[in-house]
């Protein structure tokens, strides 16, 4: 298993509302595109989230082969990534923090995941924007850069910058 760690004692009430939402949102996709949470719980002012594991993710993968993948590894991979999305947008959902290391992958490669729900929200509807700027810096789409309402495209561009 996964562990992540919250210090209860050290969030405020937006990081108590992003860990419940994470939560939430993870018990109710079951997907083979999305990590499984086996548990969430307190004990001793911490706030603990047990996750299926993987050994390595996208940028580790990337990192050990210094001269790049080979092309149909790639084609496999973000194949896998965009039905990961497809499946989250089917739902309303957009991730807002696509990237190498929220991609998990087992080691033979069979196996795709997306990971890390802190950023993510449910959209009330499938046409609804967003304007909260988040997104790591270097995966942020046109919109989120000039502050227009973005929406599940942005996660879309992501992919393209990986």
């Amino acid at each position: 298993v996964a562990i992540k760690e919250f210090k209860e004692g050290d969030e405020d009430e937006f990081s108590r509302r992003t860990i419940q939402r994470e939560i939430k949102m993870l018990k109710m996709l079951k997907s083979d595109y999305v990590v499984g949470i086996k548990e969430a719980f307190k004990k001793k002012g911490k706030i603990y989230l047990i996750f299926e594991y993987f050994d390595r993710n996208l940028l580790n993968l990337i990192e050990k082969h210094e001269h790049g993948l080979d092309a149909p590894l790639i084609a496999a991979l973000f194949y896998k990534i965009v039905k990961c999305l497809q499946y989250l947008h089917s739902k309303n959902i957009i991730h807002r923090d696509v990237k190498p290391e929220n991609i998990l992958i087992s080691s033979d490669h069979s196996q795709l995941k997306i990971c890390d729900f802190g950023f993510a929200r449910f959209l009330p509807d499938a046409d609804y924007d967003l304007t909260e700027y988040v997104a790591t810096r270097w995966y942020r789409s046109p919109e989120l850069l000039v502050g227009e309402p973005y929406g599940k495209p942005a996660d879309m561009w992501a992919v393209r910058c990986m």
